[in-house]
């Protein structure tokens, strides 16, 4: 009886949003796979743009922020200021995608706000589409690393985009 009645204790918890430690492991579903992906790249990139704060002119213009370097070079501080912002952001969107998986409680607006982060990186993306050509056609001035940047974008932006449709029914 004490078994049945702690089981239906926990089924009133679960109801609740109450949940154990064993509880909240991560469901292995492909949608939670893709979205703790997603936001273990999220977090990546959050680092990435710490590192380039402390790399300074090679890593800010290595990573497609060239027009950051005078502002650099004067001692401003805005440079650091925006990557440190990006970071911030990077962290939400990796924020939002353990919450999409169970591992942190459920944000506001969860689901828009997967929406919204997977439209954003996806759209990002999809600059291969002006790229790709670039490349061809130029390869010797367009630099190969931009192509990277813009398929781990979409990679990352579909892998919150198909993470979601697939859990879209737990994320009510």
């Amino acid at each position: 009886m004490i078994a049945a009645s702690s089981h239906l204790g926990g089924l009133r918890n679960h109801r609740l949003g109450v949940h154990s430690h064993a509880e909240r492991t991560i469901m292995k579903t492909p949608g939670s796979i893709f979205l703790l992906l997603a936001a273990v790249a999220a977090f990546l990139l959050a680092l990435l743009h710490i590192a380039i704060i402390f790399t300074g002119r090679r890593g800010y213009g290595y990573f497609g922020a060239a027009q950051l370097i005078p502002l650099l070079d004067k001692g401003s501080p805005w440079p650091a200021i925006i990557t440190f912002i990006l970071a911030a952001i990077f962290t939400v969107c990796g924020v939002y995608g353990l919450s999409g998986v169970d591992i942190l409680p459920h944000l506001p607006l969860l689901r828009l706000g997967l929406i919204a982060i997977g439209a954003v990186f996806t759209l990002r993306g999809l600059a291969l589409v002006k790229e790709i050509p670039q490349y061809i056609s130029h390869s010797t001035s367009f630099p190969a690393r931009e192509l990277v940047f813009s398929s781990v974008s979409l990679i990352i932006g579909l892998l919150y985009l198909v993470g979601l449709v697939l859990r879209w029914r737990d994320l009510a």
